[in-house]
């Protein structure tokens, strides 16, 4: 098995502490389309020499727009996933080319048509990614207090900012964000808040305003499971902190996919549109939801590698 990865954000790093081999292959294009496009380009070139000089039986990728092009070029079974079903420019390249593509089942079918996405070659399956990878090793969030040197009396908060060089949120408002932010600089004195940061931007600005920003790659479970409440704009954190139960908050303004409507709807996570609506109080720690067996997952992916039904 062969893991490739792109230098952005706390990708290389995550990858590295959790000692998983992988080959970089580029880096992120930034917010604008002509370096989205130019990494495209450079990453897809690299990934097609790779296959060249190797033999794949399949392709696995979690919202990847250079794999599927490529494995197809190829001739390699392609399997695409996804959990947000507007990235639309994503979409109507990855569900095309894939031999198959797997979502949660809070996404209906008839969303993802005009991406030429239908049955047989979608599958979806019950619950959250989260629950299934999650499944494999319980957090440790003793190891993270002790990293992070965090104060047992004093709430703490694991914040993650806006992905603002997503081209699914461009033009998004960032003001509930910036309201959160101002009101966990006010509350210091019995909030802790740990910042995740997408970018170097945000890193500094965040660091200038007295948060905690780790200088390396944490533990995410670990940290989430350490944290009273998580807010976070993007989705996979927040439902990390779903299947871990602990409270999550979104501020994400861009256009709500179907599986943060139905965590919503079930009450399992909450849309924050007014940063004074913040839960500031430390949570009552006890036994974590039940997850969900990896393997149901693995049997739908490694079933792609004896079809190419569905292209």
């Amino acid at each position: 098995m062969v893991v490739t990865s792109r230098d952005f954000a706390q990708t290389i790093g995550l990858l590295d502490r959790y000692g998983i081999p992988h080959r970089p292959m580029g880096a992120h294009g930034g917010g604008g389309l002509k370096g989205k496009a130019r990494a495209m380009t450079s990453r897809s070139s690299a990934l097609a020499k790779m296959v060249r000089s190797e033999r794949f039986d399949l392709a696995v990728a979690h919202g990847s727009t250079d794999q599927p092009m490529v494995a197809r070029l190829a001739g390699i079974p392609q399997v695409t996933m996804f959990d947000y079903e507007h990235a639309a420019a994503m979409h109507h390249l990855n569900g095309r080319f894939a031999t198959r593509v797997i979502v949660p089942d809070a996404i209906p079918e008839r969303a993802l048509a005009k991406y030429g996405i239908r049955s047989p070659k979608l599958m979806r399956y019950p619950g959250l990614k989260e629950e299934y990878y999650l499944a494999d090793e319980a957090p440790d969030p003793a190891g993270v207090i002790a990293e992070l040197g965090l104060d047992a009396d004093l709430v703490t908060v694991t914040l993650r900012p806006p992905p603002e060089v997503t081209l699914y949120h461009r033009g998004a408002s960032t003001d509930v964000f910036a309201q959160v932010v101002d009101r966990l600089e006010a509350e210091r004195d019995r909030v802790q808040t740990v910042v995740l940061p997408r970018t170097q931007d945000q890193r500094e600005a965040l660091t200038a305003r007295g948060f905690m920003v780790p200088a390396q790659a944490v533990d995410g479970p670990g940290l989430i499971a350490a944290s009273d409440l998580v807010v976070s704009a993007g989705g996979t954190m927040n439902r990390e902190a779903v299947a871990l139960g602990v409270p999550a908050y979104s501020p994400f303004a861009g256009r709500l996919g179907a599986v943060d409507a139905r965590l919503i709807e079930e009450g399992r996570m909450h849309r924050l549109e007014d940063a004074a609506d913040l839960a500031l109080v430390r949570r009552e720690r006890g036994i974590s939801p039940p997850m969900r067996d990896p393997n149901i997952l693995l049997e739908l992916i490694m079933g792609a590698a004896t079809t190419m039904d569905g292209r």
